[in-house]
């Protein structure tokens, strides 16, 4: 990777080299070519976008030039260009392992989920011994319920990560069924190359007196994850004095009425599209005192502009599960059920442990009356056991522990999420092929939020995955009063709806074996006087347990933060973990 645009020396910054070699030689389009890779790669898309098309008009085709055209117009979210630049790259250069890769990444998010499938698997066919190139292909057949090859490809990986060999996504890294010491080394290899390229903002200047300024960086602030669950909790950090709340958005605002109250409710900072250099800038300029990267590893997120150090200290929080391994983020908020101490080893930050469930929400969320079963394609009659969790987390071994409880449950089905391309047709396939009528498994396709939430209470029980947990889904299903029932694994992913029920004082409901989760499932899908016991647990636990008690959570973290801002220093490495 190379540097962020204009924080290195005019001798080490990839983009001054690029800009002067174009002075020197302004008809020579590989030095066209170059000039848009660095611009790219300091986030600056529409100077991309000039320089690759400027090497088009001295090189009509060159296939370098139209895959830069297309990563930046995917950037900037035009995305039938993107995909028309990335085919005529591919076509003009169907060898090319790397824009093979970069075609699928936007035929992903323009929604051909299949073409994507199909083009990372060509694209590995080009480089079968490329770690990253598997990863991306395990990634996505993982998204798609496309399970062949799926061991050798994740033995592929973990082998490469374990070696040192590969910079792969921790994000979906998380899916694989890995410890937490190689989640740590994944996310160490991945942080590394940007590290070494990006030379820092100047130390920030001590903290001054005045409220404490907190940014919250995400690209989440709207109807997202992110959003749905820190508004109410951003609302009531409102009533904390001394405490000033900034959100630096990494999207564009989105309309939704969540985006609006989080406006209403904190200062907001518009960095999309801005380079990763002005963006730090941008917070710099604000005075933050303690930085939360609301988004880590997980997509559409900009790592570059925390590496940058805008901030004095730089906390990893909420959307990421794991350890960022990275020198820029000093701290990591956790809860003592999700973090236990025999995981800090494993993690590169100081952990800064609240004393309640690390996960805010949305306590404002609607319940609407749930609509009619037949409306929702369930049975009258039938135990409704669901599972909402998107399909990277469904894989062979925890629908497999799905399936063993339907076959003891007579009269059940299985609510799934509907997933992309044909991810439900190769479910019930698999469901089939393991003696399951498919019939009984039920897919609801992704609603608005408060029509989800409408329906989770139709469902009778929650059945969780591993080794990726329900996170947000977990809150939603025991906010609309459907009980959660979890296996907590080893990894802070795996941990996240355990911890959602501890400190619920549900804890009978965090079972420590795939045997014990299928036994619990049936006898429960089985006895309608024990759910509806557990139920009214659950209904008096959401009132008193703390769980969603935001201004008690704003309270807390308002604490936390000013702890934080108390540490002058960035975490020494030495001591955060790197051990």
């Amino acid at each position: 990777m190379t540097g962020a645009g204009g924080a290195s020396p005019p001798g080490r910054d990839p983009r001054s080299q690029a800009r002067e070699a174009v002075r020197r030689e302004p008809h020579n389009a590989f030095a066209w070519i170059l000039l848009a890779d660095a611009e790219v790669e300091a986030g600056a898309a529409q100077a991309c976008i000039d320089a690759a098309q400027r090497a088009l008009q001295l090189a009509p085709g060159h296939p370098e030039a139209l895959a830069r055209l297309g990563r930046a117009q995917w950037m900037l979210g035009r995305l039938h260009e993107a995909v028309a630049s990335l085919r005529a790259a591919a076509r003009n250069a169907p060898a090319h392992p790397g824009i093979a890769v970069w075609l699928a990444h936007v035929l992903e998010d323009a929604g051909d989920a299949e073409g994507a499938n199909a083009t990372y698997a060509q694209a590995w066919a080009l480089a079968p011994d490329s770690p990253e190139i598997a990863a991306y292909l395990l990634a996505w057949r993982r998204r798609l319920c496309d399970w062949r090859g799926l061991d050798a490809l994740s033995a592929q990986v973990r082998s490469a990560v374990a070696a040192g060999r590969a910079a792969v996504e921790p994000f979906a890294f998380l899916s694989e069924d890995a410890s937490a010491a190689e989640q740590l080394r994944c996310a160490r290899l991945r942080a590394g190359p940007i590290a070494a390229a990006v030379r820092p903002l100047p130390p920030a200047p001590p903290r001054v007196a005045g409220p404490l300024r907190l940014g919250f960086l995400s690209n989440g602030f709207g109807a997202h994850p992110t959003g749905l669950l820190t508004v109410a909790f951003l609302e009531a950090l409102r009533a904390e004095p001394g405490v000033e709340s900034h959100l630096f958005a990494l999207a564009r605002d989105d309309g939704s009425a969540i985006a609006q109250r989080l406006r209403a409710a904190t200062h907001w900072h518009d960095l999309a599209n801005l380079r990763h250099v002005d963006a730090a800038t941008r917070i710099r300029a604000a005075g933050i005192d303690v930085l939360f990267d609301l988004r880590g590893w997980g997509g559409g997120g900009r790592p570059e502009i925390l590496a940058l150090r805008p901030a004095r200290v730089q906390v990893g929080w909420l959307a990421y599960p794991g350890t960022s391994g990275a020198p820029w983020i000093d701290h990591v908020i956790a809860d003592r059920f999700v973090l236990p101490g025999a995981l800090v080893p494993h993690f590169s930050e100081r952990v800064a442990w609240l004393p309640r469930c690390f996960q805010p929400s949305d306590t404002s969320r609607a319940l609407p009356p749930p609509p009619a079963r037949q409306a929702c394609g369930l049975p009258d009659a039938a135990v409704v056991l669901c599972c909402f969790n998107n399909s990277y987390k469904l894989n062979p071994a925890s629908f497999a522990r799905l399936l063993a409880v339907l076959c003891g449950a007579p009269g059940s089905v299985l609510w799934l999420l509907s997933g992309p391309g044909q991810a439900d047709q190769r479910l019930r396939d698999a469901a089939r092929a393991q003696g399951v009528d498919p019939d009984r498994l039920v897919f609801m396709p992704k609603q608005p939020h408060e029509a989800y939430l409408a329906r989770l209470q139709l469902a009778d029980l929650f059945l969780d995955t591993n080794p990726y947990n329900a996170h947000t889904t977990a809150s939603d299903a025991v906010w609309a009063g459907c009980p959660v029932l979890t296996r907590p694994g080893g990894t802070f992913a795996a941990r996240v709806a355990g911890s959602l029920n501890h400190h619920l004082g549900l804890d009978a409901m965090n079972v420590d074996s795939d045997d014990a989760f299928v036994a619990t499932a049936i006898r429960l899908a089985r006895d309608a006087d024990e759910r509806t016991a557990l139920r009214a647990r659950l209904a008096q636990a959401r009132r008193d347990s703390g769980l969603f008690d935001m201004a008690g959570f704003a309270r807390d973290f308002a604490g936390l933060a000013r702890r934080l801002a108390a540490t002058s220093t960035p975490a020494d490495p030495a001591a955060a973990g790197m051990r």
